[in-house]
């Protein structure tokens, strides 16, 4: 179903069939507790370190198995715990360690992306909850989720940054519209989604009002690890080896050969980064420029192998899924496509710059 090596299993999920298989393989990975392996017991895991978890993410990334969706497993359940009250904890956590449900993330809107801070979307307090109003773009894989976690703004007075809130909706709310969006390889990796009247309870509020601002940053530090791409780089990396390896004429070629051996600095460059990131969160210790470095040698690796990957096999890469010559079954097109819109996931590479100069070298903040 999926080419062996993507990491993006979700977004291409097109069909009933495939989707019914997706599911089915999550809830088999909950039934052995490789969902929750990190999280406390009393919610469905197992105690493990974020070590073991990066070891355990990691490899099933490498062989290309699907379930542990980045902004379910590596972003809704870290700010869940962070965050949540206990009554929210037990509602969703169990399920989710069982693969039961599945959450996107819904932050961007056409007007706020980089500048997350200016988003439009609202929530008007109710006495029975909140009614929610907006719109958001490019929620991965929203077209095959159950529910979602939304900033939305609380208060309209408020500057910026401090009027923000999160909820968490299900999908199947009256009001709710979503509309898929392809990205450049063709795969329905997206979907806008307007709210028109949504009604939630207030007990769907996550972190408390108007301190959405704090969770979202929180979440988007887990994202910036690196581990979504980590896998991937390392089966992309040994599938290019193994391919120059067979053909002599370009295992003898010194250009290919500097190409591979910076490729593979480049990513055990990254590797090293990531699991410096699990090994500050095992400590207690929140990585904020941490995870932007992380996340930059990630997607830097990324770039650079698809380009590599173009450049060593020639007219052949570019050949897409379904014809008989293309190597990897077409996935060294359908990566360099998709490439551009995976830098973007969790900030620009130029937010995770500026988050780098001011929060890791103490540079003063730009002004306005």
């Amino acid at each position: 179903m999926w080419r062996v090596g993507t990491s993006r299993y979700e977004e291409e999920v097109a069909t009933p069939g495939e989707e019914a298989f997706y599911r089915s393989f999550q809830r088999k990975l909950g039934a052995k507790g490789l969902l929750s392996t990190w999280w406390p017991v009393e919610y469905g895991g197992r105690g493990h370190s974020k070590i073991e978890s990066a070891i355990l993410r990691e490899e099933l990334a490498y062989y290309g198995a699907p379930g542990l969706f980045g902004p379910t497993y590596e972003l809704f359940v870290p700010m869940m715990l962070a965050f949540g009250t206990e009554e929210q904890k037990r509602r969703f956590l169990p399920p989710l360690a069982r693969g039961e449900w599945i959450f996107c993330q819904g932050f961007s809107e056409p007007d706020a992306g980089s500048d997350l801070a200016s988003l439009k979307s609202r929530a008007v307090e109710k006495e029975d909850g909140y009614v929610l109003d907006g719109h958001k773009v490019w929620v991965s894989a929203a077209r095959i989720c159950d529910w979602g976690f939304f900033l939305f703004r609380t208060d309209e007075k408020a500057t910026r940054h401090r009027g923000l809130s999160m909820f968490l909706v299900e999908l199947s709310a009256p009001g709710i519209t979503r509309k898929t969006v392809n990205d450049y390889a063709g795969l329905p990796a997206w979907q806008e989604i307007f709210f028109d009247g949504v009604r939630v309870p207030k007990e769907n509020l996550l972190g408390g009002k108007n301190n959405g601002w704090q969770v979202a940053m929180y979440a988007l530090n887990h994202e910036r690890s690196g581990l979504v791409w980590l896998g991937t780089c390392r089966r992309a990396l040994d599938r290019l080896v193994t391919y120059v390896k067979e053909r002599k004429t370009l295992a003898e070629d010194s250009s290919i050969r500097e190409k591979l051996a910076a490729l593979a600095v480049e990513v055990e460059t990254a590797r090293l980064a990531c699991y410096y990131v699990a090994s500050m969160q095992d400590r207690g210790v929140i990585p904020v420029h941490e995870a932007s470095m992380a996340k930059i040698l990630t997607c830097h690796s990324s770039i650079h192998l698809a380009e590599a990957g173009l450049e060593i096999m020639g007219e052949y890469g570019l050949l897409d899924t379904g014809s008989p010559r293309a190597p990897f079954d077409g996935g060294v097109a359908r990566t360099y496509l998709s490439y551009p819109m995976w830098v973007l996931g969790g900030g620009s590479l130029e937010i995770q710059k500026e988050v780098i100069a001011r929060l890791g070298l103490g540079l003063p903040k730009l002004s306005d």
